[in-house]
C-alpha cells in the first residue's frame, strides 16, 4: 500500500514565499483545480489518499513535501528554511505519527524536504537557502542508524535540489545540469532535461510510473523514449509559487 498525504491549496497562495521567481498573478481557483487533478491522478495510480487538515493562513501549505522526509523506517520532521512555513509542520507530524517513528530537525538547523532526494540507501541533500549545514548534519545523524548515507550537493539557480534533479529509479536521475552538477550523483546514470525546459527535472515516482507536469513535452518524450511510463498533469499555476509535482505530496509506504 502507498499512502499519499496531501494538503489543500490555501486561498492565500498568492502570498507564497518566492526566492528565484518574480511574483506574478496566481489564479487560485485554477490552482485548486490543478491540485485536484493531481490528487485524482495519484489515486488512479494506486495511492490511498489522505488529506492533512487545511491551513488556509499558510500560503505554501500545499507544498507538503517540505515538512518531512519519509523513509521506510522513520519520518524526519523538518524545520523549514522559511520562517513563515514552520507552523505547517505540526499537523503533518500528527498525520505521520501513526505510520512512522518521528525524529525532528531542531534549531539552528533548517531543512526543506524538497532538498532531499532518496536513491536506494543514499540521501542526496541540497545545500540551499532553505537547508543549512546544521540541518543536513542532523538529518545524517537521524538516518545513519537505519543504514542511510547523506551526501550534500551544491545547488545553484533554483529553490530546491528536487527543482534540479529527481530519481527515475534506483540507478537513474533526471537533472538540469545548469542547476546541479551531474557528477554529484556518480555512479548513477544521468539523463538531462531538454535545454528549453529547465524546470522539467521534477517528477514523482509512483511505482513503475513517473508523474510529470504537462508543461514539459520534450523532456517527457525523452523519458518515454528511454522506456519510462509517464503520466502528466497540469501544474502551471502551482509553478508560479515555485512549486512542482513532488512538492504536493508525501508518499508513505504501508504494510
Amino acid at each position: 500500500m502507498l499512502i499519499a498525504l496531501t494538503r489543500a491549496v490555501s486561498p492565500t497562495l498568492a502570498d507564497c514565499e518566492l526566492t528565484h521567481l518574480d511574483r506574478t498573478p496566481i489564479d487560485v481557483a485554477r490552482a485548486i483545480e490543478q491540485h485536484g487533478q493531481y490528487e485524482a491522478t495519484l489515486s488512479a495510480l494506486g495511492c490511498t489518499m489522505q488529506r492533512v487538515p487545511a491551513a488556509p493562513d499558510n500560503p505554501d501549505a500545499v507544498f507538503i513535501e517540505d515538512t518531512a522526509v519519509v523513509l521506510d523506517e522513520v519520518a524526519v520532521i523538518t524545520r523549514p528554511g522559511a520562517e513563515s512555513r514552520r507552523t505547517e509542520v505540526a499537523a503533518v507530524a500528527d498525520a505521520l505519527a501513526p505510520f512512522r517513528a518521528l525524529v525532528r530537525i531542531l534549531e539552528p538547523g533548517t531543512l526543506d524536504g524538497g532538498d532531499v532526494m532518496l536513491v536506494g540507501r543514499m540521501l542526496y541533500v541540497g545545500r540551499t537557502l532553505r537547508s543549512n549545514d546544521d540541518g543536513v548534519a542532523q538529518l545524517a545523524r537521524a538516518v545513519a542508524p537505519h543504514g542511510y548515507t547523506v551526501v550534500p550537493v551544491e545547488v545553484h539557480g533554483c529553490l530546491h535540489l528536487k527543482s534540479a534533479v529527481t530519481a527515475l529509479d534506483d540507478t537513474t536521475v533526471l537533472c538540469n545540469p545548469q542547476w546541479v552538477s551531474p557528477e554529484s550523483f556518480a555512479p548513477l546514470r544521468t539523463l538531462t532535461v531538454d535545454p528549453n525546459e529547465p524546470s522539467a527535472a521534477n517528477v514523482v515516482r509512483v511505482g513503475s510510473t513517473l508523474l510529470a507536469a504537462d508543461a514539459y513535452p520534450h523532456t517527457n518524450a525523452l523519458l518515454e523514449a528511454q522506456g519510462y511510463a509517464v503520466v502528466t498533469v497540469p501544474a502551471d499555476e502551482l509553478a508560479k509559487a515555485e512549486g512542482a509535482v513532488t512538492c504536493c505530496s508525501l508518499l508513505v509506504s504501508g504494510p
